[in-house]
């Protein structure tokens, strides 16, 4: 998708803000524990590469990502010295281009290695492919769900000890982020057990992402996956309002009135015809919409104009959405969709309370055709 550099709307990325969320973080970190900073999914959308290289400042140790192309990115970027784990599976054919730019990967099933360690056989020439085993404890994705099946890898693992490096070992809380820390006992308790059968260990056990390292005791992990706390924003949403240290979130999106007219009672805006003006009103329109990741179900909602809400009425289109001005206000007239206005401030979880969903898939959902400003 072409970035629209043209048209006066953009995301605006506050590194200070960065910086401080994952500077407290570090700061907390237990003796001999490591931080890897998740930039999967172009850093929740704030950019992978600058927002990893903020981290680096920050003091984090390394970097997660879910596939191997965004892995590649950092190393392409000049991220080197850095590990990267690779938290989705990847084909085995593609084991290789890991093992040659040290990327790690995720391993969750004894037949996989064994399929990499057959080609590995066939190279002239190949650098061990440095491995985290996934378990699952109670996510339901993917991982080794027994003992038995993770003995049956770590055994094919030491068959061929020198086509890997066993990294890692890992699983993933699905309700760390509740007030109701049943369930998280319960994977706990699940990796526990599992974890009986590895000996030795490798270099990294991690257990904890965003919420497990501000919300519970992780210690036998030695490293956190810090996501979405990073970018400023509480991984419980409002369920769970008490922080060890404040977030700041570091995206905001501003755009402009592209255009301004009066109506006349009893006409309807937008598709559907799904708002209709009661008096005489003032619309203007604004110059982005659902393609450029602003939801179309906001209808009702708002924005801020110099510290005022304006309602967003009728259906956002693909690349326009319409408001309600106070008054007639002039064409270029600051927007502010995420973000502070005055003394007001739309969060990416006033945005996902409203449309039902999550601060998480507002921040991935802006698309490529924004530019990303770094302020």
């Amino acid at each position: 998708m072409v970035v629209a550099n043209h048209r006066n709307a953009q995301l605006i990325i506050n590194q200070k803000h960065l910086y401080h969320n994952i500077k407290m973080a570090t700061e907390r970190l237990n003796a001999g524990t490591e931080l890897f900073m998740v930039v999967k999914a172009d850093g929740y959308g704030h950019g992978a590469v600058q927002v990893a290289q903020v981290a680096i400042k920050a003091g984090a140790s390394g970097f997660c990502v879910a596939v191997l192309d965004e892995a590649l990115e950092l190393r392409a970027a000049g991220i080197v010295d850095y590990p990267i784990l690779v938290l989705g599976l990847t084909d085995p054919a593609d084991a290789a281009v890991a093992a040659e730019n040290n990327i790690s990967l995720t391993v969750s099933s004894a037949q996989w290695l064994t399929q990499v360690a057959v080609m590995f056989n066939d190279l002239a020439e190949i650098k061990p492919l440095s491995v985290h085993f996934g378990l699952d404890t109670g996510m339901g994705r993917i991982g080794f769900q027994n003992k038995m099946e993770l003995t049956q890898a770590l055994t094919t693992l030491q068959a061929n000890a020198n086509y890997f490096n066993f990294d890692g070992i890992f699983t993933h809380f699905s309700t760390a982020d509740s007030a109701d820390d049943a369930y998280f006992q319960y994977q706990l308790t699940n990796f526990k057990n599992l974890m009986t059968v590895v000996n030795p260990q490798p270099k990294y056990v991690h257990v904890a992402n965003s919420a497990t390292s501000l919300w519970h005791d992780y210690t036998g992990s030695n490293m956190v996956r810090y996501g979405i706390s990073g970018y400023g924003y509480n991984p419980s949403g409002r369920e769970i309002e008490q922080l060890p240290y404040s977030l700041e979130p570091a995206m905001s999106l501003e755009t402009q009135i592209s255009y301004c007219k009066q109506v006349t009672a009893g006409k309807s805006i937008g598709y559907g015809a799904t708002y209709t003006t009661t008096q005489p009103e003032w619309i203007g329109t604004v110059p982005i919409g659902y393609a450029d990741g602003i939801p179309r179900n906001l209808q009702g909602f708002y924005v801020l104009i110099d510290g005022q809400k304006c309602e967003i009425v009728g259906r956002v289109c693909m690349d326009q959405f319409m408001i309600k001005l106070p008054h007639e206000l002039p064409v270029g007239t600051k927007v502010t969709v995420m973000g502070q206005s005055g003394d007001k401030m739309i969060s990416a979880d006033d945005i996902a309370e409203y449309t039902g969903t999550i601060s998480y898939e507002i921040l991935c959902g802006f698309s490529q055709r924004l530019p990303r400003k770094y302020i």
